[in-house]
């Protein structure tokens, strides 16, 4: 019975740490802009180094990520949607929009994710869990037509910063459906890792783009280190969740990564707090608990 309950407790703290570390992944990237970081060269050495230290974690375990066509599809198309993509349009979005607006809309996925989980037989139409999602879901709206509708707001970087969640519900998806039969979540992390450092390194090297690190002081490589070891964590964290719960409960990162992160913005780099905040913090949480106690019902 003990084996059973803490069974259905590790979801459940891969979310809320997983989401955590989401949360702060978006405040580090406005220290990162702050510290005069371009975000293509803080994203790209962050996952690099994320890369080779979940690579080093896979030898030690004698679980390297496996390299056969099916995998390298996999850790290609996840490393574009998932890591690549839409991290570059959060990082960018950063100075323009806020951090604590980029970790509120990362809290967007969930409906898209969920739709798709119906439409492809990912997942069986219950009244809970869809209560559970229409609930974050809605927590998020609150706080997101708030921020369009203020007055000094920049409509382009906020449609710009919108796309990401999109990309991040295909990525949910799109992990599930083409998982690799038989392959550990701790041997794919560092393989989409490795991708995305291979997008990203590609990227910096065409015209007008820079991979360039200040050095004169020592800030910006701390940013890079600790961002590194975060992703890390919520990389792994991300499949190991993709795994055991599939695709909806997964896409609940963000939305716990805005209840982490909106407030770290506000309380720690002096960002303005939205209107609505608590009502929309609250209805995540409540959307989360509806969707974690409908997944222990069905299971």
């Amino acid at each position: 019975m003990q084996n059973l309950q803490g069974a259905k407790l590790v979801p459940l703290l891969s979310l809320l740490s997983g989401g955590a570390l989401l949360g702060l992944s978006t405040n580090l990237a406005k220290l990162a802009a702050e510290a005069h970081l371009s975000p293509l060269a803080f994203l790209t050495w962050s996952v690099v180094g994320a890369a080779l230290l979940l690579m080093v974690v896979a030898a030690v375990r004698r679980d390297l990520p496996p390299v056969h066509i099916r995998a390298l599809e996999y850790y290609g198309v996840s490393a574009l949607v998932g890591v690549a993509g839409s991290n570059l349009i959060f990082f960018s979005a950063v100075p323009h929009v806020g951090a604590g607006f980029v970790a509120l809309i990362i809290s967007l996925p969930p409906l898209l994710t969920y739709v798709g989980a119906l439409i492809w037989k990912l997942e069986r139409f219950r009244m809970m869990r869809a209560l559970g999602v229409a609930v974050a879901l809605g927590g998020a709206g609150v706080l997101a037509l708030r921020q369009y509708s203020a007055p000094d707001a920049d409509g382009l970087w906020i449609f710009i910063a919108l796309l990401g969640p999109i990309l991040l519900a295909i990525g949910n998806l799109y992990r599930t459906l083409r998982w690799p039969r038989g392959v550990s979540a701790d041997a794919l992390a560092p393989g989409m890792l490795v991708a995305a450092a291979v997008m990203l390194l590609g990227t910096g090297l065409l015209p007008g783009f820079s991979l360039a690190v200040p050095l004169d002081r020592s800030l910006p490589l701390i940013l890079i280190v600790v961002q590194a070891v975060v992703f890390s964590g919520m990389f792994l964290l991300l499949l190991m969740l993709q795994k055991t719960s599939g695709p909806v409960l997964l896409s609940l990162l963000g939305s716990v990564g805005a209840v982490v992160g909106v407030p770290v913005a506000i309380f720690l780099l002096g960002e303005t707090a939205p209107d609505g905040l608590l009502l929309s913090a609250a209805l995540i949480i409540v959307g989360v608990a509806l969707l974690s106690l409908g997944k222990a019902r069905s299971a």
